[in-house]
């Protein structure tokens, strides 16, 4: 049943190696393409910030964590605290992630929708584009390697 939410999908590496990802439905319906976007990336951010607090912890010298994301209006909305019209109705909870940009621990970057391996997570691939996802974070593929898998 189409509930009319939408789907936040993000893939965190380390050493271009996935070390934490997730797919999830969001929790409220989103009034604007913006405001869902901008809701993806707010959950991306606070596990990006858990996961930059836990490698100081371990002693990992990272000085910024960069987080790709390949909608520039979001992008936007995210480093600029200007009031808008069309934004307004986005709850004021999700604008913590304009706080933690601006630390600049964690910067935000545009990357082309075609290079976004996350998309495997959030839409409908074909099997050559989801294939392509898995290369961009050094999956391998099952039924490359394994003459008796079949996708």
């Amino acid at each position: 049943m189409d509930k009319r939410r939408s789907t936040t999908g993000y893939l965190l590496t380390l050493a271009k190696t996935p070390i934490n990802w997730k797919s999830t439905l969001q929790s409220t319906v989103a009034l604007s393409t913006i405001e869902a976007e901008y809701m993806a990336i707010t959950e991306a951010v606070k596990e990006a910030n858990w996961l930059h607090g836990l490698l100081k912890d371990l002693g990992v010298g990272q000085k910024q964590l960069k987080l790709y994301y390949d909608r520039q209006s979001a992008i936007h909305l995210a480093k600029n605290q200007v009031f808008h019209a069309r934004t307004k109705h986005i709850d004021v909870r999700y604008h913590f992630v304009r706080e933690i940009l601006e630390e600049e621990e964690i910067v935000l970057q545009k990357i082309h929708t075609t290079e976004n391996p996350a998309n495997m997570l959030t839409k409908v691939v074909t099997r050559a584009k989801f294939e392509h996802c898995l290369d961009l974070v050094n999956i391998l593929h099952i039924w490359s390697w394994h003459p008796e898998a079949q996708i």
